[in-house]
């Protein structure tokens, strides 16, 4: 894999950079209708009425039609970086060296976003039971999506221009 000179068209790098927002965009998306059950959530709305809501999810959006409970997305998520770390990034580290120091900044965010799902899903088990997990989930909820939003931004604005340069 290669790089072509800067300005050269190259549809194929193009491709990789737009992919990437669409992934980006589909998480950006579901977190902003988890923002919505977090205020349920702290508000007190019944279990019931906050499952039924997750499952109106089911129909009208994309992760959530593949992935109807927090577990599932936060697997997604789990997946995307995973992949990310063991596939993308090493091709990206020999294509340009010099992303080495965002790459490694966007791995330990990786770390960092990883801890706040599993913060997500353990408190996304409790929640049926224990009363005292809807604060945790909310909590788990809003330092997820204020981190990962950072991150995803800082991930397209960092490496998108290599993409687009990318030759497949």
């Amino acid at each position: 894999m290669k790089l072509v000179d800067e300005g050269t068209p190259n549809p194929r790098g193009e491709a990789l950079a737009e992919e990437l927002r669409w992934i980006h965009g589909i998480i950006r998306g579901n977190l902003a209708t988890i923002a919505v059950l977090i205020d349920q959530i702290r508000n007190g709305t019944p279990v019931e009425q906050v499952r039924a809501e997750i499952d109106e999810l089911a129909t009208t959006s994309v992760v959530w039609t593949l992935r109807v409970t927090c577990m599932c997305y936060c697997s997604l998520v789990h997946g995307h970086h995973h992949h990310e770390d063991v596939a993308f990034f090493p091709v990206l580290r020999r294509v340009n060296p010099g992303l080495h120091n965002v790459i490694d900044k966007l791995e330990a965010d990786h770390v960092v976003v990883s801890r706040y799902l599993d913060d997500v899903e353990a408190a996304a088990v409790r929640i049926s039971t224990d009363e005292s997990a809807r604060g945790a989930l909310a909590h788990a909820l809003r330092g997820l999506a204020a981190h990962l939003l950072t991150h995803l931004d800082y991930e397209e604005a960092s490496l998108i221009p290599t993409l687009r340069r990318m030759m497949v």
